[in-house]
């Protein structure tokens, strides 16, 4: 049976967190520098509840939703207790693999890791992040010097422990980092596999922003007794977060995607589709019509991926196109609107999708584009997220057909009015050969007349095979 702590409030100033700070978690002061060196002085409501609860050793199921900042909520425990394994040695034996966190994707694996490296900074603990989409044999290496805390997605730890690169047998923390998203991907297998392999005596600590039956079912497979904490309701929204709602044909959504992107000239919007090849599609199209854009799914490789997220982070990029798969864990700061293209079919994408935006307090708008086909999955999502969009309907401004180029507009103008005001020109006298106007003779009787003629004259020609025979 779990236990239920529910906090309703998205960030710091629920009276209950006040006058709280991270000293007050009995972190360590190497933790608590780096903290204060980022930044952070007051913690989330996750983070102030899931750390004590971490630190006494628990299983834990949390419930947040992106932006909250989950992130820390058990990256800060974890290494608070593996503190006292920590050493200098340059001995990779000295540093196994004590901590293991999943995450469903790369993009979301690499800002994981990059949280935990930071706060990590001032203690000699290793950490390393695992991915696909990359040679394999670049990882091995740092794997071998050894590291205390490992991020990695399923399909790579799972390439690695066949390849023997490393070992499992002495972690003592699993988190599974975004669970709901890893089932949604069909990782249940991976996970597993995986579970199988690692210590039976462990601390599982476990994230998810939503909380479906199949998320309840894999946390009674693996956890033990843990305690539940949620800081909103179970696959709430943020109320951040302005969510609109455009009815609009599928045939027009492109027209209306253009038409708002340049009337609100935001300069930085996440767009959501279904499927890579739309992604891809609608990227160009925006680019055609002056649009900063660019595009990552999963066709696109680890680098190009990136680059891409890089370019639109720093503003060289105003529209990012993704898919769900490769946008899922995208951690971008003060992100101020978020479209779907196109609906998502599991009503919980959709609280993933404009969880982008409406972080850390901050304020959003998510706008949705609902074709009459997709009204059916709308009615879904709103049930999810209890609460019904008022749906809007915007005039579509339709373009005209596309003039050519200047020059040939311009010769074709002068050549209408030249026929209105000129004479026309006299017909070109036809040419006259008195070849064509001579009478039909029959070709076939004037070669007959002269063959005739021929062989009168002379001796019959002897025939290829056998020759001729003579009448005497």
């Amino acid at each position: 049976m779990t236990e239920t702590a529910i906090f309703d409030d998205h960030d710091s100033k629920n009276p209950a967190f006040q006058n709280l700070g991270f000293d007050s978690l009995g972190l360590a002061p190497e933790l608590l520098k780096a903290l204060t060196e980022s930044g952070y002085t007051t913690p989330t409501p996750i983070q102030a509840q899931a750390i004590p609860v971490a630190l006494a050793g628990g299983d834990l199921m949390a419930g947040a939703q992106t932006g909250t900042g989950k992130t820390a909520a058990f990256a800060l425990p974890l290494l608070q207790k593996l503190l006292p394994l920590a050493n200098t040695s340059a001995s990779p034996a000295k540093h196994p693999v004590r901590a293991l966190i999943l995450t469903p994707t790369r993009e979301l694996a690499i800002q994981v890791e990059e949280s935990v490296k930071a706060y990590a900074k001032h203690t000699p603990l290793r950490s390393l992040v695992v991915y696909g989409g990359v040679d394999i044999k670049t990882q091995t290496p740092h794997l071998k010097t050894g590291v205390e805390v490992l991020v990695a997605t399923p399909g790579r730890l799972l390439d690695h422990i066949e390849q023997k690169t490393l070992q499992l047998n002495q972690v003592q923390i699993l988190v599974l980092d975004e669970a709901d998203r890893m089932l949604d991907m069909g990782f249940m297998p991976d996970l597993k596999r995986i579970l199988a392999l690692l210590p039976k005596q462990r601390q599982n600590l476990m994230f998810s922003a939503t909380f479906s039956n199949d998320i309840k079912k894999l946390a009674d497979d693996f956890l033990t007794k843990p305690q539940l904490i949620e800081v909103a309701r179970s696959n709430a929204t943020n109320d951040n977060v302005t969510q609109k709602v455009y009815q609009v044909a599928q045939s027009d959504k492109e027209a209306l995607l253009i038409q708002l992107l340049k009337a609100t000239d935001s300069k930085q919007v996440l767009i959501f589709t279904k499927t890579k090849i739309t992604a891809s599609r609608l990227s160009r199209s925006l680019e055609r019509e002056g649009i900063a854009a660019d595009a990552i799914h999963g066709d696109k490789t680890q680098q190009e991926r990136i680059k891409a997220l890089d370019a639109f982070k720093s503003g060289t990029v105003a529209v990012l196109v993704a898919t769900d798969v490769a946008a899922r864990g995208l951690d971008i700061d003060q992100l101020p609107m978020v479209i779907n293209y196109e609906i998502p079919s599991a009503p919980e994408d959709y609280v993933h999708r404009i969880g982008r935006t409406g972080r850390a307090g901050a304020l959003g708008i998510a706008i949705s584009f609902v074709s009459p086909e997709e009204d059916k999955y709308m009615v879904e999502i709103e049930k999810l997220i209890k609460r019904q969009i008022t749906k809007e309907i915007i005039a579509i401004e339709k373009p005209g057909p596309r003039s050519r180029p200047s020059s040939h507009k311009t010769s074709h103008v002068v050549s209408s009015q030249d026929a209105a005001t000129t004479k026309r020109l006299p017909p070109k006298k036809k040419n006259i050969d008195p070849w064509f106007d001579k009478p039909y003779e029959a070709v076939i009787e004037k070669k007959d007349a002269i063959t005739r003629s021929i062989s009168k004259n002379k001796a019959p020609i002897a025939a290829l095979l056998g020759g001729l025979r003579l009448n005497k």
